[in-house]
């Protein structure tokens, strides 16, 4: 190849790659991180995009110079001479793509490893996905339906799912797990900065999908050991029924104004009372057993079967804090 050539080659290239980078850099593909292993995650992507692109600049020089110089001239319809190869060429284009996935599966592992661990001091917090809520239980064991975890700590989460599949997934900790019925898998996050973040749940899983969202609060590590040593409670003494409606996910499926819940995948429970007296039953029987057996009593436009039975599956002490405050927030 001749110098000139060789030099539009480059130019071309450099081109190419300007437009693929600018692109690849100024657009923000990925949310701010918020944890250790997604910055981790973030080392892999870029790692990966600018091979990417160093790539793609090659093969988009090559073709535009290819277009350009050897085109055919207006009326001709000749054949192209005939080529047998270039061994050189070939053990060149094979060993370069050979180097750079091999250099990006080993980088991928290593981080894939160093994610993987939680050290010594790890907290452990059991998630458990059901249709449409998420629930969180603390070493205490208590339960709630959002996530509180320490600033600069390591946090193992043991994710499964009461019914179908779910995925767990907080954008800006990267780390993103299966929630599988009767299998528990693991992940580990390691915040580095506080804030509040979304939770979502990234497998459809029926017709509530779209709403099944909680939220994680990352917590400087002393407000967190304090909220700890209170048993969980919140600043302001949290209405222990309103603990079980939001731990339990109710609040994923019903409107109820007194929780501030605004999902519509299930009947609002702001007409309970109303509910109660079409079905001729008093409000606090008729709501305990819509919680152990959904079916019982069905709003008209509403399908069998979308709502789980919780029976066996609320302590009765939490059973009752739940009725009673349904029963008293209802409106009348």
């Amino acid at each position: 190849m001749r110098r000139g050539s060789l030099v539009q080659l480059i130019v071309l290239g450099l081109v190419a790659a300007a437009i693929t980078g600018a692109v690849a850099y100024w657009i923000p593909w990925l949310p701010k991180s918020a944890g250790e292993e997604a910055d981790r995650i973030e080392f892999v992507f870029w790692f990966v995009t600018v091979i990417a692109v160093a790539v793609f600049a090659t093969v988009m020089a090559v073709l535009v110079y290819s277009v350009v110089k050897f085109r055919a001239k207006p009326d001709d319809l000749s054949d192209g001479p005939p080529t047998h190869g270039h061994t050189g060429l070939e053990i060149v284009w094979t060993a370069i793509p050979t180097v750079l996935v091999t250099a990006i599966s080993i980088v991928s592992a290593i981080v894939l490893a160093q994610n993987s661990r939680a050290g010594d001091n790890a907290l452990d917090i059991k998630v458990v996905a059901q249709q449409f809520a998420w629930q969180f239980t603390y070493p205490n064991g208590q339960t709630y339906g959002t996530l509180r975890i320490p600033k600069g700590r390591p946090t193992r989460l043991d994710i499964t799912s009461k019914d179908v599949l779910h995925s767990f997934w907080v954008p800006q900790l990267a780390q993103k797990q299966d929630a599988v019925t009767d299998q528990h898998n693991r992940i580990v996050v390691t915040p580095k900065r506080t804030g509040r973040f979304p939770i979502i749940c990234t497998e459809l899983c029926g017709l509530g999908h779209a709403i099944m969202r909680s939220h994680v609060e990352v917590m400087e590590p002393a407000a967190y050991r304090q909220w700890a040593r209170s048993g969980g409670k919140s600043a302001a003494n949290e209405d222990p029924g309103l603990a079980v409606f939001n731990g339990q996910g109710c609040n994923g499926c019903h409107t109820f104004a007194a929780a501030a819940s605004a999902a519509q995948i299930g009947p609002s429970l702001d007409e309970l009372r109303a509910e109660a007296k079409g079905a001729g039953k008093p409000l606090q029987a008729f709501i305990r057993e819509s919680i152990l057996d959904s079916n019982a009593y069905l709003e008209p436009g509403y399908q069998p079967g979308v709502m789980p039975s919780f029976e066996g599956q609320i302590p009765p002490k939490d059973l009752d804090a739940l009725v009673q405050y349904l029963a008293e927030n209802a409106k009348s």
